[in-house]
């Protein structure tokens, strides 16, 4: 993992301000943990992070290089919800499968790599069981 250095990183939805002047730095192998109440700008700090989101202010740089704009495909970052189902209208199959969906991965990949993960966690038998 490399470092990870947000900046007065910032996020307003029109009005509202979700995120205001974040900055903290993560180092590499460390473990960090976001605390708060809801509606404190936890998940849009991740999803900004992970460049699912665009700041509106502020930096984010993942190893000393500037990420800010850049598309979540070119970050090479992912994080898990506290939620297991992320999204409950999809099967096991396809909420593992989505990231990579997502991506723009050829589907041929994505079910041979789907496959591949759930052997390894052994819960290949679970793919077409709805969450």
């Amino acid at each position: 993992m490399a470092e990870i250095r947000v900046e007065h990183l910032g996020k307003a939805f029109g009005d509202f301000v979700a995120v205001q002047d974040s900055s903290f730095v993560v180092r590499d192998g460390e473990f960090f943990v976001m605390l708060g109440p809801s509606g404190c700008g936890k998940t849009t700090t991740l999803r900004m992070i992970a460049g699912l989101e665009l700041p509106t202010g502020g930096k984010i740089l993942l190893g000393g290089e500037d990420v800010t704009m850049r598309r979540a495909r070119e970050r090479d970052i992912a994080f898990v919800f506290q939620l297991f189902a992320l999204y409950p209208h999809m099967n096991v199959r396809r909420n593992i499968g989505f990231p990579l969906l997502a991506q723009g991965m050829p589907g041929i990949e994505i079910r041979q790599r789907v496959e591949e993960t759930a052997k390894l966690l052994r819960i290949d038998h679970l793919l077409n069981k709805s969450v």
